[in-house]
Order: C-alpha cells, then sequence, then structure tokens
C-alpha cells in the first residue's frame, strides 16, 4: 500500500520549494538602479510625408520618435507660418505626433511648423530644440535663410535660449499680442538660425524672456529685447546679422510693488529711477511728521517707517523733481501686530575688516539713539576705551565704531541689549562682532594710462570684477591718468562705455524710438591688482564700434 503520509509531505515540500523559487526569482527581475542620467531629447525615425515635400496635399503629417513623448505648451510653442485662422490639431500617438491640418492651404507657398519646446521626452523632459517641419503647396521651397549672433549689449557674453525671430514689414506687431510665427531659438553659442525664408523686407528681433514668460510676446516691464533699426532686404542668404539685447526704460511711471510690511514699514517699487524722489504722506497729514523715508542708491526702491501705525488708511504720494507721480493706498486692520528684530550688521568680509574703510554697523530700523557705555571693545582680550561711536550725518541706517586698529590683532566688540534702540522703542539683543584688520599689503594700486579716440566725445571707465561687476568707474573725455587705488588683490578688468549723451551713466535702447544701447568696449588686457604692489599700464580706446 503507497505511504500516503510520505507522499503528502513530498508533495507539500515540493510545492513550498517551488514558492521559494519563485519568490526569490521574482524579487531577483527589478528595474536597473541608479545609472547615467538621460539628457538626450527624443530622435526623429521618420517624417510622413517626408519633410521639404513639394506639392504638398496632404491633410495630415506623422512624425515619429524613438521614446514616447509629452506635449507642453502648446499654444505657446507651436505656430504655422504663414498664420492659418484655424491652427493644426496636435495629437500624440504611441511615439507618434500627428499634426491634422485643419484650414486651407494657399498655392505655391512654403509653410513653417515650428515646435518650439513643445516636445520634450517622458521622463527627464529633454527638449527637441528648435524642431519644424517645411513644405510647399508649389514646386518651388522658399530656401533664404538669415543668421548671425545674439549677445548682451551690457556684458557682452553672448546670450542661449533667446527668441529670435522676424516679421513683415507690414505686419510689425511686437508691441501687440501675437506671437511671432516665424522664429528660432539661438544655440549656447549664442547662434541663430532662420531658414526656408521668402523674399521681402522684414524687421528682425531677439527677445529674451523673464523666468516664467515663454509666451514670446514683449512684456516691456521683465524683458529684454534686441533689434536691428534698419529693414532687412531679404534677396539672398544673409549671415553675419547680430543683435544685442538690453533691458528698456520703463517708459511711464508705475508702482511695481507695494506693501505693508510684517515690521510696520512701507516698502514701495517702481519701473524707473527717480532723479530727486520725495514721498509724503497725504492722509492722514498728521502720520507725515517724524517720518523716516530711505531710497535705495538707484532711487527705484523706497522705504517708509511711520511714528505713527494706528491709522485705518494712508495715501502716500510719490513724487519726483517737483512732481507727483502717483499716489498709493495702504490699509491695516486695528488687530494688526508688528514684530521688530533691531539686528546689527556690519561690513566685515570673511572675518576681516579692510583697512581703507571704516568699521560700519548697518540697521534694519532708524536708530533713534545709541548708547556707548554699553559697548565693550576687546583688543586681544584687553580692554580698550578709546574708541568712538558716529553717527552717519544722512544715513539713519548707520553708525561707525572707529578706533586705531591694528593688524596682527583680534578684536572682539561685544553690543550689550539696548546698545541702540530704534523707532517703537526696539532694542537690539546681546550680539558680539569678531574680526582683524586686514593688512594693507594685501592691497595694489593701478596706474592706468588712457587714450582716447576723439576728445570731443565722452567716456565711462568702469573696473569691473570676473563677475562683470563694477567695482568703480571714471568720467573723462581727454587723454590722461586713471588710479585705481587701493583695492584687494585680484583679477580686475575694465570696460569702456562711449557716453553719447554726456551724462556720466550707460544708457539702454529704445524701440519706438529705434534707439540703441550706448556701445560698451571691453579690454581684453588683465589689469590685476597684485598684493603691496604699485602696477603702471596703458590702454588705447578704439573708435566705437558701428551698428
Amino acid at each position: 500500500m503507497p505511504n500516503l503520509k510520505a507522499q503528502y509531505f513530498n508533495l507539500k515540500n515540493l510545492a513550498m520549494l517551488t514558492a521559494s523559487l519563485l519568490f526569490f526569482g521574482c524579487a531577483s527581475i527589478q528595474s536597473p538602479q541608479g545609472g547615467p542620467k538621460d539628457t538626450e531629447p527624443p530622435k526623429i525615425l521618420k517624417m510622413t510625408p517626408e519633410n521639404l515635400t513639394r506639392n504638398f496635399n496632404a491633410k495630415k503629417i506623422v512624425i515619429e520618435f524613438d521614446e514616447y513623448f509629452n506635449i507642453k505648451d502648446e499654444f505657446k510653442e507651436f505656430s504655422i507660418s504663414p498664420d492659418q485662422e484655424t491652427p493644426p490639431i496636435l495629437k500624440k500617438r504611441q511615439k507618434r505626433l500627428e499634426i491634422t491640418i485643419q484650414d486651407s492651404l494657399e498655392k505655391n507657398t512654403t509653410y513653417t511648423l515650428n515646435f518650439g519646446k513643445a516636445i520634450a521626452d517622458v521622463n527627464e523632459s529633454n527638449v527637441v530644440k528648435n524642431l519644424s517641419y517645411v513644405f510647399s503647396t508649389g514646386p518651388e521651397i522658399d530656401s533664404l535663410s538669415i543668421a548671425g549672433k545674439v549677445s548682451s549689449s551690457l556684458t557682452g557674453e553672448l546670450e542661449k535660449e533667446v527668441t529670435v525671430f522676424i516679421l513683415p514689414v507690414e505686419r510689425d506687431t511686437l508691441f501687440g499680442k501675437k506671437r511671432p510665427s516665424i522664429y528660432t531659438t539661438t544655440d549656447s553659442a549664442g547662434n541663430y538660425k532662420l531658414n526656408n525664408l521668402r523674399e521681402g523686407k522684414y524687421k528682425i528681433y531677439a527677445l529674451k524672456e523673464n523666468t516664467g514668460g515663454g509666451d514670446k510676446i514683449y512684456q516691456q516691464i521683465s524683458d529684454e529685447i534686441g533689434f536691428l533699426k534698419d529693414t532687412i532686404v531679404l534677396k539672398g542668404n544673409l549671415d553675419n546679422i547680430n543683435l544685442q539685447t538690453f533691458k528698456e526704460l520703463a517708459p511711464t511711471f508705475r508702482v511695481m510693488d507695494r506693501k505693508l510690511n510684517s515690521d510696520g514699514s512701507i516698502l514701495l517699487t517702481f519701473n524707473q529711477q527717480l532723479k530727486q524722489p520725495k514721498l509724503t504722506v497725504m492722509e492722514p497729514t498728521a502720520v507725515d511728521v517724524g517720518k523716516y523715508v530711505h531710497f535705495n542708491k538707484r532711487n527705484d526702491t523706497a522705504r517708509i517707517w511711520l511714528n505713527d501705525l494706528t491709522f485705518d488708511s494712508a495715501k502716500v504720494a510719490i513724487q519726483d523733481e517737483g512732481k507727483v507721480l502717483e499716489t498709493v493706498a495702504f490699509t491695516r486692520a486695528k488687530r494688526d501686530t508688528y514684530q521688530r528684530d533691531l539686528t546689527i550688521s556690519d561690513n566685515v568680509n570673511g572675518g576681516k575688516l579692510n583697512p581703507y574703510q571704516r568699521y560700519t554697523l548697518t540697521f534694519p530700523f532708524p536708530v533713534t539713539a545709541a548708547d556707548a557705555s554699553k559697548i565693550v571693545l576687546l583688543e586681544d582680550s584687553v580692554k580698550r576705551t578709546n574708541f568712538q561711536l558716529l553717527k552717519d550725518s544722512v544715513d539713519f541706517l548707520k553708525y561707525y565704531v572707529t578706533y586705531p586698529w591694528r593688524t596682527k590683532r583680534t578684536y572682539d566688540i561685544k553690543f550689550a541689549a539696548g546698545a541702540f534702540t530704534a523707532i517703537f522703542n526696539t532694542k537690539n539683543k546681546d550680539v558680539t562682532k569678531r574680526f582683524t584688520l586686514d593688512g594693507t599689503d594685501n592691497y595694489g594700486t593701478l596706474l592706468l594710462k588712457v587714450n582716447v579716440p576723439d576728445t570731443s566725445k565722452n567716456y565711462i571707465l568702469e573696473f569691473i570684477d570676473e563677475k562683470k561687476n563694477p567695482i568703480q568707474s571714471f568720467s573723462f573725455n581727454k587723454n590722461g591718468n586713471i588710479v585705481f587705488s587701493k583695492y584687494p588683490a585680484g583679477k580686475y578688468f575694465a570696460r569702456i562705455i562711449y557716453d553719447e549723451n554726456g551724462n556720466g551713466i550707460w544708457d539702454t535702447g529704445n524701440v519706438k524710438a529705434g534707439t540703441q544701447p550706448e556701445k560698451i568696449w571691453y579690454s581684453t588686457d588683465d589689469m590685476s591688482l597684485k598684493a603691496n604692489w604699485d602696477r603702471e599700464m596703458s590702454i588705447t580706446i578704439p573708435p566705437p564700434p558701428k551698428d
């Protein structure tokens, strides 16, 4: 008789073994982990009908890719030129993009479908850049082109991801709400090329949109623009049509931002730099008494501190050169509370004080009183009393501590609570600042002999750092010497502004007026300062480049 019990246990063990093998086998089959990140956009495998088809009469175009993709911002990115009243419909089918043409096509006309950045892969959103499809309803395809570079008028750097477009002169609608249909974007080297163009007269623009834009419509408030004043007459291929972008000054004054801060101060931001700004509280008039107003260096931002915050609403008039530009209103709730922290900032950099600067304290609120008895200065842990605490004669946010600082000494300045009092009886908390005095031998001087091309013209020389931030500027109109003195050792360069109107600043351009920004020339000479070294060199300024 068969041993049924033994067979049962053998079957049970076999089932358990099989389950275990399946479990561990399945567990070992998984998606690969890590590996290089996908940086390649989808690749085109096939276009039906083929790109550059002549005598085109199809109603649908199919573009096949090697991977799955998404259509992003179709209404911003996709366009057809010439325009159609009823635009084509885009649909994705697996790895295929289907474009259905809804409107009728003109005879003997070259059409260009621009996809911009609309097509990107699913996983990493890698964009197929400058994707286009061209066909002609006649026997010939428009084959003219315009090419060049786009750079920044201020920095001279080549601009990438900038939209370059042309508009027929009879439809020059830069300030309208319609997107251009003939466009391309610059590559990483600032190059662009517009292809498959027909003969004609065009205006050309380069549009650098602010973050969050992308609609290819010029927003004067936020975007940068470049253009050629003269009309392009396109009869053959054009190369070296170079454009420079710039930020226009706003033609009409406007308050960009206004708010009542959590500390009770009022912040105003303008779209223009004011020349002789003034702020007045019109209602209630009593609140205007004793107010504090602080403008930034560009006079395009202002902060107001009011001693009386019991008002329900207030109106502030913004004036420039005696003229009221705008009046803005603020409201507050009676239960509003404010938080104030009187912090102390200084001009110590990397733990070192510049030997050619005063030790400067900066506060976030107007300081109304200071008590030097609550300040302790230690030099190498030894208390010193022969320091002075000085208030800035103009800026109510600054104080200075003067002392015969010495190198190779460590300074600790202890500010006890209440050393400084600001409006609304706001006081600082205990804080200690530590620094050493940087040695003068870490600084250098450059004597620059300048030769100008035309003594009837004005020039501005700006010393800039490696990031092209201006450090110091000089205005002049004749040959002479410029001294760049007592600055930290490091790399410096020079740029020349051809100051056409002699106002001492760089003036930007204006599209409607057809004016370009004032020209800038960057010297290729390295004007670095060496530690504890006086250096001499010369520079010959070339004539300004032509448009």
